[in-house]
This record gives structure tokens, C-alpha cells and sequence, in this order.
């Protein structure tokens, strides 16, 4: 779908190149490409030139002239083939030429480029990663980094932003009440992920008009598989115990993270105990989220709470993370950090409690920031919900 041109955004990220002195900044990376131009890749070759003044150029692997016709908000889109039978090289290299050739014509030196942005971002082709070479970052003599510019524009979201953001928490809440239609002892983990993502998938793409192509990833875990940093497998669903659902949602490349319960029989008493535990130190963490407040104190009050609940040192996965055109970006709530939240954040709130062996829980739900209470942005209930 093409959005209209989120002008607020792009006046953000020119501002804060004023500040820093950067005359342009050439991105790769595809949520990047995303953020300034609306067009996602289908793989991450693309390119954008963002001048500080002008408008920007989108350099884009031939195929996708259409989408970026149809998407991006710039009319300066600039091809290169994919293999062109003239120059063996990889096609990467031919969007870097590009890229240089437009900062020679439009005079610009002083280059921002994602030199500490770290892990490549899907683009839509999720099996297949590009990363770049050190080609890309040597090619600009005059080069900064501009991740931190980026990180921080990126930070507070426009209202087109939450809205695109609305969308993909309403798929995630539609194909999780799907599941909780379906979900019975027997099945297993990957039967109950297979379920969630297809109906992510099938729902979200072409959603009221206003969803080109919607992706749903899942780790589902079961009773005693409840474990942090381990993949689905194919346990069968406990009846009296929680199945954890840690899902992310892409809608046109806006993303959602969430961590939802399900059980479908009589909970155990025991989680019925450490729901209520949880829940308290969650409550009370999103109580705390109002414009202002301190990231290391946000980590060291959920950290502090789960330790009086008897589980110090827990959990070994971070508390909170910002939450936009990537499932995990900045701001993150670490005690070594720093930075406060601001109205216009969205930040993912997980805090976890696992026992020795496996088996515990998560709860975790994006929360737009205010300049009153945190708003929740997915309507599905949090804690553990029976199917």
C-alpha cells in the first residue's frame, strides 16, 4: 500500500542532520530504506540517498521498479540490474556505484552511513540476508556514522507510524484468537505456531485494504518447554499449564512483539501463583512508563520486583525494547544504559520468571508512550488466557 509521505518524519531525521552537520545520509540497511522512502525491499540491495535538502534517491534492483513506482515517496528512482551480462560483479557493487555517482551530482560530502548499526533487518526475502562489504563503507571518503541520528529520529513515532504499527498488533490479536479457537492437549508446539503464522499471514495480507503483505514468526513453547533462547519443537500441548506464544508481526515492514498465554484446561495452581506474581511487577512497570522516566530504572525496578517475588537474577532476556520498523531497536531499558522515554515511544514490556528445568512464564505487550498513561496497543488480554 502506499502511505502519503510522512513529512513529519523525514522534517525530524533533516533536523537532526542540520545538528550533526551531514549532508546526506546512504542507507542499505532495509528498515532503513523503509523508514525514509516507504519502499521495502525485496532484497537488501537497495540503496537510498537522503540529502539534507531535496528530495531523495531510491536506488533499486530492476524487478522492483513497480513497487517502488507504486510505494516510495520519491520520484527519483534510479535502477541496476540484478546481473547484467556487461559487468560479472555482483550486483551489490553496481548500487554502490550508483549511490556514489549521486552524491558526486548533487554535491554531497559529508555521507552518514550505518557504520555501527550492527545485524541486518529482514527484507522480504527473509531466508536469504545481504550484508555489506567493507567496499561500502570505505567508498565515501568523507563518511560518519549515522546510526545514532537514525536511532534517535527513529525513536519517537509519528502518528503515521502508530497507526501502521496498530495494524500489525490487530493481526497479531486476530490470528491469536484463531489459535485460541484451535488449541487443544495433543497438538504440538509446531502444529500451534504453524496455526498462528498462516493465520497471520492469510488475514494480514490484503487487511482492509490497507496491508499489502503481512508476516507472522512465532517460538511456541508448552508446560515444561518453557525455556528462554530455544527453538519450537514438536512437544504436545500441556493441558493444565501454559503455551507461550513469543510472536512478532510484520505488516509492509511496521512490526509488532508480543509474548501471549494460552491454556486449555484448569491452570495449574502453581502458575495460577506465578501469574499473579508476574503480573504484579508488570503492572507496576507500566505504571512507571510515563514520559520522563529513566530506562535504567525501569530494568532495575522489574528486575528488583522479580527478585522479591524468589527469583533473583532473572530473567537473562532484556526487559523492554523500543519497537518501530524493527521488532527490536532503541531505546533499550538496560542498568548500564542511560536515556529516558518521551511521548511518542513504543516500547515492548517482557518480563519473565522460568523455573529450574523448564516451565514458567512471560508476558509481554507494546505500550505507546503519553503525556499520561502508557497506551496498550493490542486488544488481546495479557496474562495467561484459557483457549
Amino acid at each position: 500500500m502506499s502511505w502519503p509521505r510522512d513529512d513529519a518524519k523525514l522534517e525530524r531525521v533533516r533536523a537532526l542532520m542540520a545538528e550533526e552537520d551531514v549532508d546526506a545520509l546512504v542507507v542499505r540497511a532495509p528498515d532503513n530504506v523503509l523508514y525514509l522512502t516507504n519502499f521495502l525491499p525485496m532484497k537488501g540491495y537497495d540503496i537510498v540517498v537522503f540529502p539534507r535538502e531535496g528530495d531523495a534517491t531510491l536506488l533499486a534492483l530492476e524487478p522492483s521498479l513497480d513497487d517502488a513506482r507504486r510505494t516510495a515517496w520519491t520520484e527519483d528512482v534510479r535502477l541496476f540490474k540484478g546481473y547484467d551480462e556487461r559487468d560479472p560483479r555482483p550486483p551489490t557493487a553496481r548500487a554502490l556505484e550508483l549511490a556514489q555517482k549521486v552524491c558526486r551530482e548533487r554535491g554531497l560530502e559529508r555521507i552518514g552511513l550505518e557504520l555501527s548499526q550492527g545485524t541486518q533487518t529482514a527484507d522480504r526475502m527473509l531466508g536469504e540476508p545481504t550484508t555489506p562489504t567493507a567496499a561500502l563503507f570505505e567508498a565515501f571518503a568523507n563518511r560518519v556514522d549515522g546510526s545514532a541520528l537514525l536511532a534517535q529520529a527513529r525513536a519517537i513515532k509519528t502518528g503515521q507510524e502508530i497507526e501502521r504499527m496498530r495494524l500489525a498488533n490487530e493481526l497479531a490479536a486476530l490470528a491469536l484468537e484463531r489459535v485460541r479457537e484451535e488449541l487443544h492437549a495433543g497438538m504440538t508446539e509446531a502444529q500451534a505456531a504453524a496455526t498462528w503464522e498462516g493465520a497471520v499471514h492469510a488475514i494480514g495480507t490484503g487487511f482492509q485494504g490497507r496491508v499489502e503483505n503481512a508476516r507472522g514468526y512465532s517460538l511456541v513453547w508448552s508446560g515444561p518447554g518453557i525455556k528462554t533462547f530455544t527453538a519450537t519443537g514438536n512437544r504436545p500441548i500441556s493441558e493444565h499449564e501454559p503455551t507461550l506464544f513469543e510472536i512478532w508481526v510484520s505488516a509492509d515492514g511496521y512490526w509488532c512483539d508480543h509474548t501471549k498465554n494460552l491454556c486449555p484446561g484448569e491452570l495449574d495452581p502453581r502458575y495460577v501463583e506465578l501469574e499473579q506474581q508476574l503480573l504484579a511487577v508488570y503492572d507496576s512497570a507500566v505504571a512507571y512508563c510515563g514520559d520522563g522516566a529513566d530506562l535504567a530504572e525501569l530494568d532495575r525496578l522489574i528486575r528488583g520486583g522479580i527478585a522479591d517475588a524468589g527469583y533473583p537474577g532473572q530473567p537473562s532476556h532484556p526487559i523492554a525494547h523500543g519497537v518501530g520498523a524493527r521488532a527490536h531497536e532503541p531505546p533499550y531499558a538496560h542498568q548500564a544504559g542511560s536515556g529516558e522515554l518521551a511521548e511518542g515511544m513504543v516500547l515492548a514490556i517482557e518480563p519473565g520468571i522460568y523455573w529450574e528445568g523448564g516451565g514458567g512464564l512471560r508476558v509481554e505487550d507494546n505500550w505507546l508512550i503519553t503525556d499520561g498513561a502508557p497506551e496498550k496497543l493490542c486488544r488481546f488480554p495479557d496474562g495467561i488466557v484459557r483457549a
